[in-house]
């Protein structure tokens, strides 16, 4: 059985040769795969893309130093899902509750788009993680490439599971699957995602951990 997660994985030639040329860049950033965050028996799991150039994989904490984790984590306080209300850095004091945060790729991809390939090649380590969960857990995907991986992790049929902001989807009979447009600048900026519909999704899933 695959583990869900391996610092020294170099399983994609692009990603493992990218990581190193922005490591001889910046010598002082994480630059490696980024592993999982949070409470590792914890009900909601949020599955994002992957870890941002000067975000997670400067600081190898999930949404951690870019924009893309301030709404994130302020929903996730605002929710009772966290401590902190801000994620600074990986050994601030900040912890999840009841929840954990993931990659559907663990590795900085260039410009921020990982190829199918890759996509693949990690789903190995989604499926582990995907597999601890309980039947009444709550899976969040943050846009469609982390909503299909988490399909295909599954062995599901993508046809059946179509991606739309607050779209619900009972998966496999294994847990509760929650979609959202991602938490990027560009959303946010484009206010593609308000921060209210962002709040609405988590207390739809908070909801549902309650029941």
């Amino acid at each position: 059985m695959t583990e869900s997660f391996d610092r020294d994985c170099r399983r994609c030639p692009r990603l493992a040769k990218f990581l190193d040329d922005v490591r001889k860049k910046h010598p002082d950033y994480y630059c490696g795969p980024v592993p999982p965050f949070g409470d590792p028996l914890g009900r909601l799991m949020i599955v994002g893309l992957a870890p941002g150039l000067h975000g997670a994989n400067r600081t190898g904490r999930p949404f951690t130093g870019d924009h893309a984790g301030v709404l994130l984590y302020e929903t996730l306080h605002q929710f009772g899902f966290s401590t902190a209300a801000e994620s600074v850095s990986a050994d601030d004091p900040l912890q999840l509750i009841n929840c954990r945060i993931t990659n559907a790729v663990k590795c900085l991809p260039p410009d921020n788009k990982p190829i199918g390939a890759e996509i693949n090649t990690c789903n190995d380590f989604l499926a582990s993680e995907l597999r601890s969960l309980t039947q009444d857990s709550v899976v969040l995907a943050l846009g469609g490439i982390a909503h299909r991986a988490v399909i295909k992790s599954v062995g599901g049929r993508q046809a059946a599971y179509k991606f739309g902001h607050a779209a619900e989807h009972e998966v496999e009979d294994r847990f509760t699957m929650l979609d959202s447009y991602h938490c990027s600048r560009y959303n946010t900026n484009t206010r593609r995602l308000t921060p209210e519909m962002f709040q609405n999704v988590f207390a739809r899933a908070r909801d549902l951990l309650n029941q």
